[in-house]
């Protein structure tokens, strides 16, 4: 009977190590270089404070339909750099116009050139740190939390349409496929 209760113990133990060791491989972040040539959008908040977050989010919003209409038709990084370096005025006017219709006196920058990303987590992915070709729009003095996407490859826009025809996203996937599909 001792052999049994002995067996019995070492499968129990094997199953339980075996769950442990799936929940550590499983639990563990997956980290996506995005690649140098990629062209990154963010719009940085003034502060952390409600109202300045909710403009953040209107100022993005608006940014990304103009820049969905720009960068989808872009072919090429060199495209999308001279679309995106020929759109800042009509980038500005619309800026201004959300500003104006939200009642905001908020001031802001826009930029399109080589800018500082902190690392970034997002739906289980790291996105290192680094300097990144970027088209940034700062919301007064640029203390609050930021919103940022791809645009090159149209990750963000791409990622903004899919979400529009399913609820559940597998970004993880649809990051590396963008990837593979402009980089490889």
């Amino acid at each position: 009977m001792k052999v049994k209760g002995d067996k019995m113990k070492k499968t129990m133990i094997l199953i339980i190590l075996a769950t442990i060791m799936l929940g550590v491989l499983n639990s563990q972040e997956e980290v996506v270089l995005i690649p140098k040539d990629a062209i990154r959008f963010r719009v940085i908040a003034a502060s952390d404070k409600e109202k300045d977050q909710v403009l953040k989010k209107k100022v993005a919003s608006s940014l990304q339909q103009e820049l969905k209409e720009t960068m989808l038709t872009a072919t090429t990084l060199k495209d999308s750099r001279d679309k995106l370096q020929n759109k800042v005025p009509q980038f500005k006017e619309n800026i201004e116009r959300t500003l104006s219709q939200s009642k905001s006196d908020t001031t802001y920058d826009i930029d399109y050139g080589t800018h500082y990303f902190p690392e970034k987590k997002y739906k289980g992915v790291v996105y290192e740190e680094g300097m990144y070709e970027s088209l940034v729009v700062t919301l007064g003095n640029g203390k609050g939390k930021n919103f940022w996407c791809v645009l090159f490859p149209p990750l963000c826009l791409l990622e903004a349409e899919e979400k529009k025809e399913t609820e559940e996203v597998e970004y993880k996937s649809f990051v590396k496929e963008m990837i593979d599909k402009y980089f490889h």
